[in-house]
């Protein structure tokens, strides 16, 4: 038995795997302390199963985990005290950034702030040239001084990242030394280590975000291990990473900068398996709703798709992760974004969200503001006596109270006009978000399937769909919690780079295939350790390469693991060339290459296919009709379906509404809906 449990902003998702059976629980977020309720959902599950909790899991060999802890604390300010140690002459690596700006010519934005404040930035003495060798000792008196600095300071972390250090590591490792000497307990990250690129603010962002998280993540990592354990699990503690990987937790304690956006990453690799299972293998829309924001990512071609341009808030105003991780775009449009009215009169929906705490209106826990949550109760589209299965019983008058109040009369609208008006805002920002990485980046809609993922997908999936003119809709069996059903399909994972120029004119064979083969010894290392037992091993090799005089580097696939001859070289640059046209719709291939950093991926594959599918429970029935507005045909009986129940290839046409106990799906008019042999829905225009 495998367990997969995802903390959102509202909802705390587990995924049971059992054999070949799934089973999905959910429970409330606990913002001030998440770990009680990842406890709270694993309770359900115990008690679903007929077992008390410690005797539950006691079966389980791993335990996966997903969670927005670390970027919310990174939004939130709520990191560690953080000193940045950086080679002296060069304390403004973090102002400085790479340049670029959103609008170039628009002085009234404020330029950011670094991530770590000047006055907690030391600049220490000594110097490694470009080719690595020493032109000024390392002054140890002078790092000395600087860290009972750190100690007046009530300093909590330290990152250090010093010029050239990876090529040379000699300086960075003894500050290192020094720190463990006279700052003991202090947690710190050394930039060679972490982040061997040869950017460097990226390498120096890496460092210091990964170093503030530590202490945070140490503490989280360590609750969560510690009470689960005493809640009598004895297996496998992983923990999913940016990448759409796994890593052991203490792996991730060690580099927390791994987890800031661990659960977006996990729902693209769930929608790459549902696309080719039920849509063989079309271009997938992966849209996951959570209660707070609305998550995209595009799968084609079976590929996972990937950014290195990953940055905590926006695009140059925000700070760079300088990892590469999963290409989610996300948007506050999730099911507890709150509806309101701007001082022009016009309708918002988010980017605020009411979260957990409060919750919607509805929940009865506070809350003021109406959500889409909220609409979507008032309109009929979620049954207040079934949500969660019944054991959260909602508010809709006070739903329609606050809605009155705060939208409809001010506009000017019935409360079912201004809850329609909310959904079709919110499915207009959810279109905007898909128009930007399908038709910007050449894809046609229309060959895609939108695949609905999250609690709240259902309600308006069906209507963006719609809207985009995609082949289809599909909701899978385990689409209210698709990320954390991801991340029982993921792999164990790691990376590993180092920078090694060479030109493909004068190419140092037998240096970089020494660079590789340090590479590979790395990740068997890793696949005979963390790896062990997986089903299979799987190494890729890239290079990061550009044209002479270029600037910026483009990630290329190696077609095996060394080049050893002309004839692997020329393979090499030919693939560099159509590497440069796919992006750039242009190559020049009588123009010299530089290689400049080579990587190394290795992945662990310790499942095969999928998950389990969710048991069908025939004769399940709840009520079989009820009122529902649509805007088109104002208010209609709708057929009620329970999704369990639904048998394969039945269709079900719409208007109607089909529920389970953790989602809804809503079925427009002149759409058809049916359950696939996989287990998942189907809907069609």
């Amino acid at each position: 038995m495998r367990l997969a449990c995802d903390t959102g902003g509202t909802f705390t998702d587990l995924v049971v795997e059992d054999g070949e059976t799934i089973r999905l629980f959910k429970s409330s977020t606990t913002p001030d302390d998440p770990v009680r309720g990842v406890l709270n959902a694993l309770a359900l599950a115990a008690e679903d199963a007929g077992e008390n909790l410690s005797t539950f899991l006691g079966r389980a060999e791993a335990f996966i985990h997903g969670t927005t802890r670390a970027i919310n604390a990174i939004l939130t300010g709520n990191t560690a005290r953080t000193a940045f140690l950086t080679t002296e002459g060069h304390p403004d690596v973090l102002v400085i950034r790479e340049g670029g700006r959103i609008e170039p010519f628009n002085f009234s934005v404020s330029y950011p702030e670094p991530y770590v404040p000047r006055r907690l930035t030391f600049e220490v003495p000594g110097r490694i040239a470009a080719d690595g060798a020493v032109r000024k000792e390392l002054d140890e008196a002078a790092v000395i001084a600087i860290i009972e600095k750190l100690k007046a300071l009530k300093v909590e972390a330290v990152g250090v990242c010093l010029l050239w250090s990876i090529v040379n590591d000699a300086h960075e490792k003894r500050v290192g030394e020094l720190l463990e000497e006279h700052f003991p307990g202090v947690p710190f990250t050394l930039s060679h280590a972490l982040n061997p690129t040869l950017r460097e603010y990226r390498r120096a962002s890496a460092t210091v975000i990964d170093a503030s998280l530590k202490p945070l993540m140490f503490d989280y990592l360590d609750s969560l291990t510690r009470r689960l354990r005493d809640a009598g699990f004895s297996g496998r503690t992983l923990m999913v990473t940016s990448g759409g990987g796994i890593m052991d937790a203490e792996a991730v304690a060690r580099a927390p900068i791994h987890s800031i956006n661990s659960g977006p990453a996990m729902a693209p690799v769930a929608g790459r398996f549902y696309s080719s299972r039920d849509f063989d293998g079309a271009p997938a829309i992966v849209a996951d709703t959570g209660g707070t924001t609305y998550d995209v990512s595009l799968v084609r071609d079976g590929r996972i798709p990937w950014t290195r341009e990953t940055w905590i808030g926006q695009r140059f105003r925000g700070h760079m992760t300088g990892f590469p991780s999963v290409d989610v775009k996300s948007i506050g449009a999730g099911g507890g974004s709150i509806a309101w009215v701007d001082e022009g009169g016009l309708l918002r929906v988010g980017p605020r969200s009411a979260g957990s705490t409060p919750g919607p209106v509805a929940y009865g826990k506070g809350g003021t503001e109406p959500t889409v949550t909220d609409c979507s109760i008032i309109l009929g589209y979620i049954d207040p006596h079934f949500f969660l299965g019944g054991t959260m019983v909602l508010d809709r008058e006070a739903a329609r109270a606050a809605l009155r109040d705060k939208v409809a009369d001010k506009l000017g609208l019935s409360v079912e006009e201004a809850a329609s008006a909310v959904l079709t805002l919110a499915t207009e920002k959810m279109v905007g978000a898909i128009d930007e990485i399908t038709v910007n980046q050449g894809i046609d809609p229309s060959t895609a399937v939108l695949i609905g993922g999250g609690g709240a997908a259902g309600l308006n999936a069906v209507a963006v769909g719609r809207r985009l003119g995609c082949a289809g809709v599909l909701i899978p069996e385990a689409g209210s919690v698709l990320s954390a059903a991801g991340a029982l399909m993921s792999e164990i994972s790691s990376d590993y780079a180092r920078m090694q120029y060479t030109t493909s004119k004068r190419f140092a064979f037998e240096a970089v295939n020494g660079v590789l083969a340090e590479l590979e010894q790395k990740c068997r290392a890793f696949a005979d350790g963390p790896g062990a037992d997986a089903l299979d091993v799987e190494i890729e090799y890239f290079v990061e390469a550009r044209y002479i005089h270029q600037i910026w580097e483009i990630e290329v696939p190696l077609a095996g693991s060394r080049i050893t001859d002309e004839a692997e070289l020329s393979a090499l640059k030919d693939a560099f060339h159509r590497t440069h046209m796919t992006i750039f719709e242009i190559s020049d291939p009588h123009s010299e290459i530089e290689f400049v950093t080579w990587r190394a991926k290795v992945k662990c594959r310790i499942r095969s296919g999928g998950t389990g599918q969710l048991p069908t429970r025939p004769g399940l029935s709840g009520q079989p009709q009820r009122p529902v507005y649509f805007s088109q045909t104002g208010w209609t009986d709708a057929e009620v379906v329970r999704f369990e129940a639904m048998e394969s290839d039945v269709l079900v046409n719409g208007p109607a509404i089909i529920e389970s106990s953790f989602t809804t799906v809503v079925v427009d008019p002149d759409t058809q809906a049916r359950r696939t042999e996989g287990g998942g829905l189907r809907i069609t225009f």
